[in-house]
């Protein structure tokens, strides 16, 4: 089994940036597939990004129009989601989850075995 913690979030200004990191304990990182969730009030939870076990491999959501990019340091137990040009839309809870290995079907929440608890991310002015 897998602990993942999120940490990095907070508020920043449109248009600002941040760095969500998403430390694992128990089995090592480089065993599983980091994705990136967020939950916005009201809303379902929406997959945002993934990277392989490897880190050969990222995928993003589309609409993000390239404003997220993705990074993993399997010797620190440790994956980042960095988060540019932020809108207020992009305000929710962040989530990272752990799976075997590869990214299929990287954006449904089912093809994740463990999660973290969340870090909140608040984009205003």
């Amino acid at each position: 089994q897998v602990q993942l913690v999120e940490s990095g979030g907070g508020l920043v200004q449109p248009g600002g940036s941040l760095r969500l990191s998403c430390t694992a304990s128990g089995n090592p990182l480089e065993y599983y597939a980091i994705g990136w969730f967020r939950q916005a009030p009201g809303k379902g939870r929406e997959g945002v990004a993934c990277i392989s076990n490897s880190g050969d491999s990222t995928h993003f959501l589309e609409s993000e129009g390239g404003r997220f990019t993705m990074s993993r340091d399997n010797a620190k137990n440790t994956a980042y989601l960095q988060l540019n040009s932020l809108h207020p839309e992009d305000t929710a809870v962040y989530f990272c989850a752990a799976r075997a290995a590869l990214c299929t079907f990287y954006s449904r929440p089912e093809y994740y075995d463990y999660w973290g608890q969340g870090t909140q991310v608040t984009v205003s002015s």
